[in-house]
């Protein structure tokens, strides 16, 4: 550049015209860009730190933190264009249609992400917990933002989509301290029903594991077409269900044999006539 063009770009009237009004707005611009992001970091620590507060799952934490800073963020870069003159209108309008199309392409993964969400903050089940959703039954290993990580009893491990956890019933049978066995024992319509009951309830003194409150229970069910049906609902705790479930029904089917008491099964007579 040089000397005439120098003079020419200081002219007074260039100089009052565009170089400081200018270098005002850029200046204020880079201000509002500078200042806005110190305040932006300054917010989305505290939503962080309030977060972790509420005993969030530290992914959810991390992943709204990042979609906080992203969007405020996005407001003091459009405040600083409009400070530089920029029509952040037609702007805004273009980021609304891109977010619009984003989201209906991603309809499947936001539903997920909803859901994810939904589950962290009820906590309908925890990590550890047994539970049956979205027709998988299993132990939860991993609740994550789109997806939950089971392991079935024979060492599966299923990914399942959390909309589909959150949108069905969920049975979670590790929530309460303590289970009821439901089971039923046919007995033979000679055989002597006081006995049998007596034979039940030795069945459960002999197990230690079955709780004494709420107590066991045996009750006659119905009169079926081949048997008499007893209720049989003693309490365990639920860690002791499943071994507690099969040592209490073959103690009673030894008990049974032993005394002389029948379970009848479905027979079923097949009579053939010689035609001639």
């Amino acid at each position: 550049m040089d000397q005439e063009q120098l003079e020419r770009l200081l002219d007074p009237e260039i100089v009052s015209t565009y170089l400081i009004p200018w270098g005002i707005r850029i200046a204020l611009a880079l201000a509002i860009f500078v200042i806005g992001r110190w305040v932006v970091k300054t917010v989305v620590r505290f939503a962080r730190r309030v977060m972790g507060k509420a005993s969030l799952d530290d992914m959810l934490v991390a992943f709204l933190g990042n979609i906080l800073y992203t969007v405020l963020l996005l407001v003091v870069v459009i405040a600083a264009l409009d400070q530089l003159g920029v029509q952040t209108t037609s702007l805004i309008a273009v980021f609304g249609a891109a977010g619009l199309a984003i989201g209906l392409a991603l309809k499947d993964s936001l539903a997920n992400f909803s859901s994810g969400v939904m589950l962290i903050i009820f906590r309908p089940f925890k990590v550890g917990d047994f539970i049956e959703a979205a027709g998988i039954s299993g132990i939860v290993e991993e609740v994550r933002i789109f997806n939950t990580l089971f392991r079935t009893g024979d060492n599966r491990e299923i990914i399942v989509p959390n909309s589909h956890i959150y949108s069905g019933p969920i049975i979670n049978v590790s929530a309460r301290p303590t289970r009821r066995i439901d089971m039923v024992f046919g007995v033979g319509y000679e055989d002597d029903i006081r006995k049998v009951r007596q034979l039940i309830e030795a069945a459960f003194a002999a197990d230690e594991r079955i709780l004494k409150e709420p107590a066991p229970a045996v009750a006659m069910a119905d009169l079926a077409d081949s048997s008499v049906n007893f209720n049989v609902r003693p309490w365990v705790k639920s860690e002791d269900y499943w071994a507690v479930r099969a040592d209490l029904m073959e103690r009673i089917k030894l008990s049974f044999d032993e005394n002389g008491i029948s379970i009848p099964y479905p027979q079923q007579d097949v009579h053939m006539h010689n035609a001639a």
